[in-house]
């Protein structure tokens, strides 16, 4: 009986699905998320149980709906790719890889600081900050790397770093942060650049056609 009843409880707790904040401070930082986003959908697409998402709340503690985060950009590698509402650390059991912040006004400190420390509790193993607006962080674009179980900032050289995780170099143009293959010599597209350019590729052929 006793152990009903705590069943009961225990489905009596609420996840919510939203912290009530805004999803980003500016459409700077709107934009710079959603480009990581569909950016590393696209690529990683052919690659089995590969969840991306941001902005989902991340409860990490069962029972305890106030132990979450809402990471900017997360990346998880042997998780399935299905659409979530929130995500729920001990039923995935899988933490992210990969971890993006988009820094503001109101963020930069936490991101320095409290989520540092969360993250390498939980083995996050690179751990990128990035200022959208130039502003805020010593350096707009910092980068960290788990060494020995500590989260530790490795160097950025001209703006650029190679995420060993991803595979992918990690670039500060100086007007956002984009992802750039070493293989292919390209940033990576956004689908609707990724549409563009196959329309513009399209009516090229076009063109050539008519000249014959």
């Amino acid at each position: 009986m006793s152990a009903v009843l705590k069943l009961k409880k225990k489905d009596e707790i609420f996840y919510p699905e939203t912290d009530g904040k805004p999803i980003a401070e500016t459409d700077i930082h709107r934009e710079q998320m959603n480009y990581l986003i569909e950016a590393l959908k696209i690529y990683f697409k052919s690659l089995e149980n590969t969840y991306i998402s941001g902005n989902i709340m991340f409860y990490y503690e069962e029972g305890n709906p106030h132990k979450v985060f809402s990471p900017d950009v997360m990346i998880c590698f042997g998780v399935s790719d299905n659409t979530r509402r929130i995500y729920k650390l001990w039923e995935e059991k899988q933490f992210p890889q990969v971890i993006f912040e988009i820094s503001s006004r109101k963020t930069w400190g936490d991101d320095l600081n409290k989520k540092w420390f969360l993250y390498q509790q939980f083995g996050v193993k690179e751990y990128y900050i990035f200022d959208p607006e130039y502003d805020y962080l010593p350096e707009p674009l910092i980068a960290y790397r788990l060494k020995k179980g500590e989260l530790k900032q490795v160097s950025v050289k001209k703006g650029r770093i190679l995420s060993e995780e991803l595979g992918l170099e990690i670039v500060d143009t100086g007007k956002g942060l984009r992802l750039f293959n070493p293989k292919t010599k390209e940033f990576l597209k956004t689908l609707l650049e990724a549409d563009a350019e196959i329309s513009r590729l399209r009516e090229e052929i076009e063109r050539l056609k008519k000249k014959k």
